[in-house]
């Protein structure tokens, strides 16, 4: 199947016309012959970097980027020119240190503490969660370390396997090395030098277009891996396939069928690490089960918790205990308050405000301190930035990061602010439909599908954001019929999970199944339905309304490609990075869409199209 005319208009323009104007190779079937990526040098970067046509930066990782083409000046994340050559950087050196790694754990050799870094380092690289050039030298200088730690590694592992070391002393990304004589004028000029542009330059378009892909799609698998070491995971297994295929990216000539091959391997490793980190929250939490949240605040000295990390939440909740502050969560930390380890602490009192987006707003009248434990931050307003602080993989500049499990700064802030002076009145909104809560009750499930009472259901969550064209997923969950049942999970569900659904039998018509990692059970439900009906996920009466932003859902959406799901639509807009090539390639196979008329798609997905 070629694109059609409609789907091939919502291409980004970049995409179209063929990035940088290079005519786009043409892939047969799923793999067309194979792609080869000129030799690079360092010599080679500066040369093509010292053009005075190259704009201030380049960035195309997220779906709010400018005119869905490419930030070329600032990011609209806030980023600047200098953080985003930074970013550029670390990838690169975080390529070498993986290059010595991977090799060293091909002969049974392996560092939990540059499996930990590496996982940290990238996770710093993702939309919304580090905007501090300061905290990316240290990072630099961090990774230089790990660098001779894996290059050592990989000497000791050689020397006890009896065999020689393949010499990467002229490979661009395995010898470059920070040292403390650079500036940071220094680390940005380099980074401008190995960043997109540069790698765009040097590769075939389609080539170009996977290996951003991959790089997208194992950042947010990092960021999932580092998740669930917080909780304590054995990432050793997930560790050693992220050094693969960073390895891959530093090949001098890859092909496209290798290429095709470990973007499916990233999906492969991103569903081994969302199960870790399940595995790892019901060990730590308990089972999530259905839980009434409130969504009003009551009288008193408050926290406010936002982001991921359900750690940084236990211990918010464990170092206020007895001081009367109370805690609510924000965005993506909803879902705690369904885990029992969590909910017994009295003093988690609700969810305050939305998604990320809308944080400027709700963190300026919220009258406490504000802890982000991962991303999404943008920049803080004056009047809230001298009470919000930052943890983990998070920076901004001029914001107090804690970097240790001390949290006095944050709650002497809270204790200094005036807090909440009355109770408002009462509002809930219902989570913690886990896969665990949903399996509990696949009998009736199963029975109202049977029966005809349930006709079809959505899986329709992921990332939200700003963009006026996000109203698509409130038009679809709202005109849905009232015989179909919705599953949700992350951000995208603030779209509508506030409002009255109605309800099939026993359950809401809306399910909230947690975080954005929570796909892992939701791909669990859909298979084990698939098995009850003895039938394919595919062939299930079950349709994928998938909203993306950052490169968590790009692993996300990987993970799915790789489980051969098909028939998913995607938006608000396909990503910037995927040429027509690319995507004819995802259309034969996959059958991905993007969105279109919410009314319309509804009626072609309850027809199973």
């Amino acid at each position: 199947m070629q694109l059609s005319r409609s789907l091939l208009t919502r291409l980004p323009s970049f995409s179209r016309v063929g990035l940088r104007g290079a005519p786009a190779s043409t892939l047969a079937g799923l793999v067309g012959p194979a792609t080869h990526m000129p030799a690079r040098s360092v010599q080679h970067d500066r040369r093509v970097m010292s053009s005075a046509a190259q704009p201030a930066m380049f960035c195309f990782q997220c779906q709010q980027t400018e005119g869905n083409k490419g930030c070329t000046t600032v990011g609209n994340c806030g980023k600047t020119a200098d953080v985003a050559a930074l970013q550029d950087l670390l990838v690169h050196a975080l390529k070498g240190v993986a290059m010595y790694a991977h090799r060293a754990a091909k002969l049974g050799q392996q560092s939990d503490a540059i499996d930990g870094f590496l996982c940290d380092a990238l996770f710093t690289t993702l939309t919304n969660v580090n905007f501090d050039p300061a905290r990316f030298a240290e990072f630099l200088k961090q990774c230089e370390q790990k660098r001779q730690e894996a290059k050592a590694l990989y000497a000791q592992a050689c020397k006890q396997a009896g065999v020689a070391q393949e010499d990467l002393s002229q490979n661009m990304y395995a010898s470059w090395s920070y040292n403390e004589k650079m500036d940071m004028d220094t680390l940005v000029n380099k980074g401008r030098s190995v960043g997109v542009l540069a790698r765009q330059a040097a590769a075939d378009p389609n080539v170009f277009s996977m290996t951003e892909m991959i790089t997208y799609g194992m950042k947010g698998a990092c960021a999932y891996a580092d998740h669930a070491h917080t909780l304590g995971a054995d990432i050793r297994g997930v560790s050693a396939q992220f050094y693969e295929i960073l390895d891959v990216l530093t090949h001098e000539r890859p092909s496209m069928e290798l290429l095709l091959a470990t973007a499916l391997r990233v999906g492969a490793v991103n569903l081994q690490v969302m199960g870790l980190l399940e595995t790892c929250a019901l060990a730590r939490y308990g089972d999530p089960t259905p839980t009434q949240v409130r969504t009003t605040p009551v009288a008193g000295k408050c926290i406010l918790v936002s982001g991921h990390d359900l750690a940084d939440v236990e211990l918010v909740l464990q170092q206020t205990a007895g001081k009367g502050i109370n805690v609510y969560t924000h965005g993506e930390l909803l879902p705690a308050h369904a885990y029992p380890g969590l909910k017994k602490y009295p003093h988690l009192v609700g969810n305050y405000g939305g998604a990320w987006q809308h944080q400027k707003s709700e963190f300026a009248e919220f009258p406490g301190s504000i802890l982000m434990t991962t991303n999404c931050i943008i920049e803080p307003r004056r009047s809230y930035k001298d009470r919000i602080f930052t943890r983990s993989a998070v920076g901004w500049p001029g914001v107090r990061h804690l970097a240790g499990d001390d949290l006095a700064p944050l709650i002497d802030a809270a204790l200094e602010c005036e807090g909440f002076e009355e109770d408002e009145a009462p509002k809930y909104v219902t989570t913690g439909f886990g896969k665990n809560a949903i399996l509990a009750n696949a009998d009736k499930v199963l029975a109202a599908v049977q029966q005809g009472a349930v006709k079809r259901i959505f899986l329709i969550g992921g990332c939200d954001g700003a963009q006026g064209e996000r109203s698509y997923f409130t038009d679809v969950a709202t005109g849905l019929p009232q015989d179909t049942l919705i599953l949700t999970l992350a951000c995208g569900k603030y779209r509508f999970n506030k409002l009255d659904l109605g309800s099939i039998g026993p359950f809401p018509r809306v399910l909230d199944m947690g975080q954005c990692n929570d796909a892992y059970g939701a791909i669990q439900v859909a298979v084990a339905l698939a098995n009850a009906l003895k039938t394919d996920v595919n062939s299930l009466p079950l349709s994928f309304v998938v909203s993306w932003f950052e490169q968590k859902a790009v692993a996300v959406l990987l993970t799915l490609l790789h489980l051969g799901i098909k028939n998913i639509r995607l938006g608000p807009t396909l990503p910037a990075f995927v040429t027509p090539d690319v995507l004819n390639v995802l259309v034969d196979k996959y059958d991905i869409k993007p969105i279109g008329d919410a009314q319309e798609d509804i009626k072609l997905m309850m027809e199973g199209k």
